[in-house]
């Protein structure tokens, strides 16, 4: 993903943030598939992979040019505060609902203006293009699990968003903004239930897939979105919700049932 320009940002590091991450997802890259997948400049790519180097955050492969992270990444995430319990209590239903129509699920949860994929049965299936693995990130607006999750979001944190994206302009269309400051993409997901998106342009075969999304809570508190993901061509958006959103449903309220027995 390009390293975008913001405001009042340091580029040095969002760009070798870029490559720490390039390098993490890929886990054995080349200096030019590092440069490529950064979307930077490879001489730039060469130097940030030396810093990266030299504090022990990432090393080359000792028999090949290739660069890997080290054990000190680790370190980075020291304060992240995880959700094992959300997939761990999640995982039996979200397999069991693949099993039962094939069409993989995604387990996610809020990061930033990002919906980042937490679990997903895309393994279990053949019904997918990709493999959408942990640490897979959609954006939040453009896709159905950011929008079921906007939805039922606080007004303060929804309040939050809408300004980020106003003050960074990138990610989104005007047009599907305005939808969300007015308050009416928040009102009609509401009384629907749900959110839907056809023909994903973000997904890794843009146009390809389209997805259904509700929102996961414990007890009150909103804690995530499940998202089932389909071919466009297999299905109309009609006939995925007809079909697909009650049974994607049930297994919201199951995992909030079983997220509200195991904190008791």
């Amino acid at each position: 993903m390009p390293v975008k320009e913001k405001d009042h940002s340091i580029r040095a590091i969002a760009r070798c943030i870029a490559v720490l991450q390039a390098i993490n997802r890929g886990s054995g890259l080349t200096l030019t598939e590092i440069a490529h997948s950064a979307a930077i400049p490879h001489p730039t790519a060469t130097r940030i992979i030396k810093t990266l180097i030299d504090e022990g955050l990432i090393e080359q492969e000792p028999a090949r040019k290739r660069y890997r992270p080290t054990a000190l990444v680790q370190t980075l995430s020291c304060g992240f505060q995880n959700h094992d319990r959300l997939v761990v209590t999640a995982r039996p239903h979200i397999m069991r609902l693949t099993q039962q129509f094939d069409w993989p699920i995604s387990l996610a949860t809020r990061v930033g203006q990002a919906m980042v994929v937490r679990d997903s049965t895309s393994t279990i299936t053949s019904l997918t293009f990709n493999n959408y693995y942990p640490g897979w990130q959609v954006p939040l607006l453009p896709s159905a699990s950011g929008r079921a999750y906007f939805a039922y979001a606080p007004a303060d944190e929804q309040a939050e968003l809408l300004k980020q994206y106003r003050t960074s302009g990138q990610g989104i269309d005007s047009l599907t903004l305005r939808d969300f400051e007015s308050g009416d993409a928040v009102r009609k997901i509401r009384e629907q239930g749900y959110a839907a998106v056809a023909r994903n342009h973000y997904s890794a075969n843009p146009g390809k897939t389209s997805s259904i999304a509700v929102p996961l809570f414990e007890g009150d508190r909103l804690v995530g979105s499940l998202a089932l993901i389909f071919f466009s061509s297999a299905m109309s958006m009609t006939d995925a919700i007809q079909r697909l959103l009650p049974p994607l449903r049930d297994t919201a309220a199951a995992i909030s049932r079983d997220l509200i027995q195991t904190a008791a």
